[in-house]
């Protein structure tokens, strides 16, 4: 996997497990402390002894607080611990367990990964600012007086929350915690984990990526939690400075490299409309379909999955359209109807903000000659492509002046255009997630594949990165940094890809 640069500004690493060849110690003081109190309680009641097995650990103790591990664990047995007051309680467990852990790290000593290091040293030596988190309470023990303590200008363990009172995983709290003391914006921050616990907290907390760690049979459960990408050894993943779009090859005179990319794999298609299905223009309502890119979306939808994600409205983008049986999404993906007409929305609670919002708004567009305003269901976009010069600082500020007094909305923008939505972590990749995972299109069978054209694309492209491909149409003198891989130069070039793809989903290509 490789993490464009310009995307982030930091990462967040767990470390038993990720740094630190801990997990496999856990898992055996876990064991051995849960078996024996297993034994005792099927003795004393004449119940079947039923051991603690990896399926366990994976399921209810790996990367949780320990008190709540136990609780989760012996919930699945049907028992229910006291917290205190003897070895069969929650604290008494837990006092054993670690007992019994740090004896086993004073007999067979606990090593580092020398991958997780030299990635780590390949970000701090790239400028971003790297995090240390862990749900055990023995980070002190493990790495104090190590050259590997002084590599992460956060450290939050198992003590560290136990003070501040957040939850554990698989609540987002105490990477949120992480991340605010780092000074970044979860979206900024990549998470690497072992755990589906970890994963879950990664993405409920709104972080940019979500990296699974698997050394041993949990690369489903990973993926099941959410993990954008499951690599068996961090050497797998290396930085990668995003190039410009003016840099990207070309799809179709790459298409053999492009090919080979999807091998073995159906694609699935995410379509922008303006700018990729047709040429941008200066009144939105005059975007119209072409008839020949009509029959090359229907002929690419027979032959694999095909959803179309824009900006517009839903009904606006699904009437431009014109074609029944795609998933659609609208209003930058807050919006969705899928294949089967069932419909998903968000930010609805939002509308009052975007009604005084649009209202806030008009007296201050309406002397920028050109200029206007479109109101739609879930955001509201102010267009000045038709303006004269100047005109876009103009709506710039009176959008970011809306903005600042409206505090439940955000900041966005695109080609030519100034936009507000609901601060909420919703954008065109979550989009693509989504619909990825209801219509059951996450397996290793499946190749997302992302065509669009403006700066609302990034989202997406940097969601299917992974395990798909980014195809951005360029516009005129477009040279800004993305993460899509290749390029198209227009929307005839855009159909001619749709037909290679259509050939490549019928098992022509």
């Amino acid at each position: 996997m490789e993490i464009p640069r310009s995307e982030f500004d930091a990462a967040l690493f767990d470390m038993d497990g990720v740094l630190t060849d801990t997990a496999s110690l856990h898992a055996a003081a876990w064991k051995e402390v849960l078996d024996e109190t297993l034994r005792a309680r099927a003795d004393r009641t004449g119940d079947v002894f039923v051991p603690f097995d990896d399926a366990d650990y994976l399921a209810y103790v790996d990367g949780k607080p320990r008190e709540e591990g136990i609780r989760s664990f012996f919930a699945s047995r049907g028992v229910e611990l006291a917290d205190g007051g003897g070895s069969e309680s929650v604290r008494g467990v837990g006092d054993r367990k670690n007992a019994r852990f740090l004896e086993l790290v004073r007999s067979r000593g606990a090593t580092v990964f020398a991958s997780t290091i030299g990635f780590v040293d390949e970000l701090r030596a790239a400028g971003l600012r790297i995090g240390l988190f862990t749900a055990s309470r023995n980070m002190d023990t493990l790495l104090d007086g190590t050259e590997v303590a002084g590599r992460f200008a956060v450290r939050f363990g198992g003590v560290e929350r136990a003070a501040s009172g957040l939850p554990g995983k698989p609540a987002p709290d105490v990477l949120l915690e992480v991340a605010s003391m780092l000074g970044v914006e979860p979206a900024r921050a990549f998470v690497v984990e072992d755990s589906r616990a970890g994963i879950e907290a990664a993405r409920r907390g709104g972080f940019g990526l979500a990296i699974g760690v698997d050394r041993g049979g949990n690369e489903e459960a990973l993926r099941a939690a959410g993990a954008t990408v499951v690599v068996h050894d961090l050497a797998e993943v290396q930085l990668d400075p995003a190039p410009s779009v003016g840099n990207l090859p070309a799809a179709l005179e790459a298409w053999h490299e492009v090919r080979a990319r999807l091998a073995g794999r159906r694609p699935a298609v995410f379509l922008d409309y303006d700018g990729t299905l047709t040429p941008i223009v200066g009144r939105p309502e005059d975007a119209r379909l072409a008839p020949e890119m009509r029959g090359a979306i229907e002929d690419l939808a027979a032959t694999c999955p095909v959803a179309v994600v824009s900006g517009r409205d839903l009904a606006d983008v699904r009437a431009m359209l014109g074609i029944d049986g795609l998933a659609v999404a609208g209003s930058h993906g807050f919006d969705i109807v899928r294949p089967d007409g069932a419909r998903f929305e968000r930010g609805e609670e939002y509308l009052p903000d975007l009604d005084a919002a649009a209202h806030a708004l008009a007296p201050l567009i309406e002397p920028i000659d050109g200029a206007w305003i479109e109101r739609k269901r879930l955001a509201i976009a102010v267009h000045y492509r038709q303006a004269g010069a100047g005109a876009g600082q103009a709506v710039e500020a009176a959008a970011d002046e809306v903005a600042a007094a409206h505090p439940r909305l955000r900041r966005t923008g695109g080609k030519m255009i100034a936009e507000l939505r609901p601060d909420i972590p919703w954008d065109k990749g979550r989009a693509v997630r989504w619909l990825l995972e209801v219509l059951d299109l996450t397996g290793p069978d499946i190749a997302p594949v992302y065509v669009g054209d403006d700066e609302t694309d990034e989202d997406a492209f940097r969601e299917v990165r992974a395990t798909g491909l980014g195809v951005v149409v360029r516009g005129e003198s477009d040279d800004r940094p993305t993460v899509a891989r290749y390029a198209l130069g227009d929307t005839d070039a855009v159909r001619s890809l749709l037909g290679e793809l259509a050939r490549l989903g019928g098992g022509r290509g």
